[in-house]
């Protein structure tokens, strides 16, 4: 069944292989610190949302991430329809106080940029931190949320889906994607676009 997905995804190459290219690209315009956080704020939203949903309430607030008190942007929030608009906004207040800090962490290795992530930015796990870097430009992460889960049950990459994506499980699905990845010979950013496009038809707008 991975053949299959390897072949469906070569298939995908020649109909939306520009399309993929030209997302990635875009992915890779980073932006100085303050344009960073407010990448990061979508991240923060995004975590159990859908990418399209979150996006037109982060495009609402926009820079107003960069200043709203907690209660402005709970407020903000909740007048968008966003559900998790109580903890999300303690997220982001949270985190805004790393704002300075987000240029410098991009000097680490890799692994080592989404580790700090997960353990300094509240509301981070690996799967939004993957997120957050590939929206930066990174290349080298998988992001396991529900639609790529589904497609990677459904071609029987993995027995089951994990009710739990620990820190373990995330990195041993993650080597899997990288196996298929280089059988296809393109990094796991374009490997996650061709995985959504799978699941939704549609290519990956953020």
């Amino acid at each position: 069944m991975k053949t299959e997905l390897i072949n469906k995804i070569e298939n995908l190459k020649t109909k939306i292989g520009l399309d993929i290219n030209s997302k990635l690209k875009e992915f890779g315009k980073r932006g100085n610190s303050k344009q960073i956080f407010i990448e990061l704020c979508f991240c923060i939203l995004v975590a159990n949302n859908s990418v399209e949903k979150t996006q037109k309430v982060w495009n609402k607030i926009n820079k107003s991430f960069l200043n709203f008190s907690e209660d402005e942007l709970r407020d903000k929030l909740k007048s968008a329809g966003y559900r998790f608009y109580n903890k999300r906004a303690d997220y982001i207040i949270s985190a805004r106080k790393h704002i300075g800090e987000l240029e410098s962490i991009f000097k680490l290795e890799e692994k080592e940029t989404r580790e700090w992530l997960v353990e300094n930015i509240k509301g981070l796990g690996f799967k939004e931190a993957s997120h957050f870097l590939r929206n930066l430009g990174y290349k080298n992460f998988g992001i396991l949320d529900r639609h790529i889960l589904r497609v990677l049950l459904k071609y029987g990459v993995m027995d089951e889906i994990p009710k739990t994506l620990t820190k373990k499980k995330y990195l041993e699905i993650e080597n899997e994607l990288g196996k298929i990845g280089a059988e296809l010979n393109i990094s796991l950013a374009e490997l996650d676009l061709y995985l959504f496009y799978l699941a939704t038809e549609k290519v990956c707008e953020k």
